[in-house]
């Protein structure tokens, strides 16, 4: 039997390494979507809440805590890529996943490539997860931080005032 797969053995694993990384991907980001959406609409009906009673303490508060869960929200997709890559068996020492993980997520790239052959390119999946995570993050970050001023304008505006 003559197939493409037959004539261009290398297609197959890049097949599967692009259908494997996307749906990695779309896992992580879902994920991310998610919980980054959950923590923006808790900030905003807090913050809405506590400007309308003119407790801008509050509205800080609220906006460190949601940095905190963001933060948080980014760690865990770290830790989801290294559980993915020890489940299918690519690597098999947790804490170098991990490191590897979060090397290609922040696109820092200070891990060595520790991934087999035949399995190389999901590192650019890992790093488009974090591309795409993290401006998500920082649209999100930006409304929040207009929170923020609006909090703090109002305070000192009525302190100086």
């Amino acid at each position: 039997m003559n197939t493409e797969l037959t004539q261009f053995p290398f297609l197959w694993p890049l097949i599967k390494e692009i259908l494997v990384g996307t749906v990695l991907l779309l896992v992580v980001l879902i994920f991310h979507g998610s919980a980054i959406n959950h923590v923006i609409m808790r900030f905003e009906c807090q913050t809405t809440n506590n400007l309308a009673h003119k407790e801008y303490n509050w509205v800080f508060i609220h906006f460190y805590g949601a940095f905190i869960f963001i933060a948080l929200i980014h760690i865990i997709e770290v830790l989801i890529w290294a559980f993915f890559l020890m489940m299918l068996g690519l690597m098999s020492d947790a804490l170098i996943a991990i490191v590897f993980s979060g090397s290609c997520y922040t696109t820092v790239g200070f891990a060595p490539d520790n991934l087999p052959h035949g399995w190389k390119s999901l590192a650019f999946f890992i790093a488009f997860t974090g591309l795409f995570s993290l401006a998500w993050t920082t649209s999100a970050m930006i409304n929040m931080t207009n929170i923020y001023r609006q909090a703090w304008r109002a305070k000192y505006e009525r302190v100086h005032h």
